[in-house]
């Protein structure tokens, strides 16, 4: 009856926290388990009953299964395991693992997108331990970083990742890939409580459309509340000039970012760090998310080994008015958050501005002044949010006022 052979998985020396699996579906003869891996002493029998389970559970009862395995995790085994299995037989049935509770917690649409960490969405020793890094979000990405014979499986293991990792209260962020083999994406995801979706090189707001219409209607189906938020990536010349319309037609978008490997391409010139040949186009994203009252976040740097010129480009992206950027390795997190966060002379200042403020209304003034400088109202306003951040932030005691007196002499 059957004669079928199917592979998922990774393999090599390289390879760990992860797995191979090979099943051939036979006539007869039960199941058959061969497993080689580096944990068999240990956990070689919690694995093969696991997998027993899991074939018993699609109603599978004459196989061959060959696994090789390099330590991975039970969410792990369990996608790869399934993703074989529905190479092999046409099924929509989902073999879930317990979802922790604390992955079901709802983001914010102002929360803190300073850092966002980008992961291969088929590589899950990368995503184990990513919510270490303390980055303000996790990108478990199914586009550029997987290739396109894996992408089927990637969302399998992606979504067994919403489920089972501890994201340390990042974010946590999924990029899509581009037209329908993103709105099939969104099948894996929106059920798992994800919280934001990443529109990769967006150019119209009908994508736009397209992807809200799909989570809609995958909310409805699952009976889930909350929002799930949108993160356009604008990644051509089309794309930037449709800036505006796009960052202001959904009410899900909370932020809108610019990706320059692609942009530059596009343009046909090359990606310089100084970053003259984008300044037009980096300008015109933070204008329009601006406008629009969401977050501009800036590019990846893709130098992972000059930390300093990472530094500079972050105080250069933040004074054009971004308000994050993306990380493409783990040690990049830090030196991005520290950069856009404010800085102590930031801090010192805007404390100056608000107690200034705070003393003319209480002297009944309706002009703010410190030393001999007159402040105008959009002035008081910025510093405000600065000492605000820098409280949310753990900079500033909330009761800073109490700790910081003299401030206006």
């Amino acid at each position: 009856m059957y004669n079928n052979l199917a592979v998922s998985g990774n393999s090599g020396p390289k390879v760990r926290s992860d797995c191979q699996m090979e099943l051939e579906l036979k006539d007869e003869g039960g199941i058959v388990i061969e497993l080689k891996s580096k944990v068999q002493v240990l956990y070689g029998e919690s694995i093969i009953n696991q997998c027993r389970e899991i074939l018993s559970f699609f109603g599978i009862t004459n196989a061959v299964l060959k696994i090789n395995d390099t330590g991975a995790l039970p969410f792990v085994i369990s996608a790869r395991l399934e993703a074989v299995i529905k190479q092999l037989v046409d099924t929509d049935t989902e073999f879930l693992p317990e979802i922790y509770k604390e992955n079901k917690l709802p983001s914010k649409r102002d929360r803190f997108r300073f850092s966002r960490l980008y992961i291969p969405g088929n590589t899950p020793s990368m995503m184990i331990n990513a919510g270490l890094h303390s980055a303000d979000g996790i990108i478990l990405d199914i586009e550029d970083s997987v290739a396109p014979e894996k992408k089927d499986e990637a969302r399998i293991l992606i979504r067994n990742a919403l489920r089972q990792i501890n994201f340390y209260g990042a974010e946590r962020m999924v990029r899509i890939n581009q037209g329908e083999r993103g709105l099939k994406d969104l099948e894996f995801v929106v059920p798992h409580y994800v919280n934001l979706i990443l529109i990769p090189k967006c150019e119209s707001v009908e994508e736009v459309k397209s992807i809200e219409a799909k989570i809609n209607e995958l909310k409805h189906i699952h009976r889930l509340d909350g929002d799930i938020f949108l993160m356009p990536i604008i990644e051509s010349a089309a794309g930037v000039e449709m800036s505006y319309d796009i960052a202001r037609s959904s009410d899900l978008i909370v932020a809108m970012a610019i990706g320059l490997e692609d942009l530059t391409a596009d343009l046909g010139v090359a990606r310089t760090k100084g970053g003259m040949e984008t300044q037009y186009a980096r300008t015109r994203i933070v204008n329009a998310a601006k406008a629009a009252g969401i977050q501009p976040i800036d590019s990846v740097f893709s130098d992972v080994s000059d930390m300093e010129a990472l530094r500079m480009n972050v105080l250069s992206s933040k004074a054009l008015g971004f308000e994050g950027m993306g990380c493409i390795h783990p040690r990049q997190v830090p030196v991005v958050r520290q950069g856009f966060a404010p800085q102590p002379e930031e801090i010192e200042k805007s404390l100056k501005i608000v107690m200034a403020y705070d003393q003319a209304r209480i002297n009944g003034l309706g002009v703010v002044a410190l030393g001999t400088k007159m402040i105008d109202q959009p002035v008081v306003v910025r510093a405000q949010r600065i000492v605000d951040l820098a409280i949310r932030l753990g900079l500033l005691p909330d009761d800073w006022k109490n700790s910081v007196p003299n401030k206006t002499e």
